[in-house]
């Protein structure tokens, strides 16, 4: 009986009184409260699911009230969005976190033909442009040109009685020398004293000096081998105290011009590896320079010819 009152009420309620679904119902103008039947409570739950589902397919399936992502696009769509997206983020990042380093060597690429040859395909792609410096300079670093360390100004050079069978010839470097450039200038010495001592200063034979080579000129070796033979005699050690050094030379038979070829050596040592404020022929004391002064301790070095 109470099932059939309830189907009743929800299919035609009557005029003197008001339905709620899902509620308590009351008589109109009565204070009597109708107990309420699972059937009721069955409908209104099936009415406000029906209004849900309505409401979620209106927002495009997302059953948690939020539009989808992908919603009223295709897989085309969403795919070309991602594309676009990876692009904008690639050009930000080039912009704002892009090195500075990189940049460099980007815009030293435009005029420089071999730097493009390294980097290649690697322009945009930072960490691929440092390994391809890396490697170019693993490879063929011995072939990149070192800094100079010797000194931009010229020498000076002077005379002081200079007898070349028996005189000392001075340098006078911008400080106390290292190990590496005592070796450095007495090697010097010591080649140039080599090719005097074997001859090679002789101004007797000097058949090419002014030939031309366009016309392949000849050499009238019996000529070379009549001339008087010229050489060194005797050089002491490379001799060094602080910023000074010198060397002991009898220069024997050999000509004047074994000074140019000298000099000639020592210019391009003093520009590029070590520099040489002057060379001084000749004098017996010269700065501080101090006669049997020999012990390390006091800045005393020597290279053996």
């Amino acid at each position: 009986m109470e099932i059939s009152l309830a189907a009743h009420c929800l299919v035609m309620p009557p005029k003197n009184s008001r339905l709620l679904l899902g509620g308590d119902s009351f008589t109109k103008g009565s204070s009597m409260r109708l107990p309420r039947h699972p059937s009721a409570a069955l409908v209104t739950a099936s009415i406000s699911n029906s209004k849900d589902i309505s409401k979620d397919t209106s927002t495009g399936g997302n059953f948690d009230g939020r539009t989808s992502k992908g919603s009223g696009t295709t897989a085309r769509g969403r795919r070309l969005l991602k594309v676009r997206e990876e692009k904008r983020k690639r050009e930000y990042d080039h912009l704002h976190n892009y090195p500075a380093w990189a940049k460099v060597l980007e815009d030293a690429c435009k005029n420089d033909a071999e730097l493009r040859a390294v980097l290649g395909d690697s322009i945009g792609n930072p960490e691929l442009m440092r390994q391809r410096v890396e490697e170019r300079v693993r490879r063929k670093g011995q072939e990149f040109q070192k800094s100079k360390t010797g000194s931009v100004l010229a020498f000076k050079v002077s005379f002081r009685d200079f007898n070349p069978l028996d005189s000392y010839i001075w340098f006078e470097l911008y400080g106390s020398p290292s190990e590496r450039d005592v070796e450095l200038l007495g090697s010097i010495i010591q080649s140039w004293y080599v090719m005097g001592r074997l001859g090679a200063f002789n101004s007797s034979n000097l058949q090419l000096a002014n030939s031309s080579m366009e016309f392949d000129p000849l050499y009238d070796a019996d000529k070379g081998s009549q001339v008087m033979p010229s050489s060194f005699h005797d050089i002491s050690d490379v001799e060094f105290q602080d910023n000074w050094g010198r060397i002991w030379v009898d220069l024997g038979t050999s000509d004047f011009f074994s000074i140019d070829v000298l000099l000639n050596c020592l210019t391009v040592l003093s520009s590029e590896y070590l520099g040489i404020q002057q060379v001084i022929f000749g004098g017996q004391k010269i700065g501080d320079w101090e006669d049997g002064m020999t012990s390390s301790e006091y800045g005393y070095k020597f290279f053996k010819i």
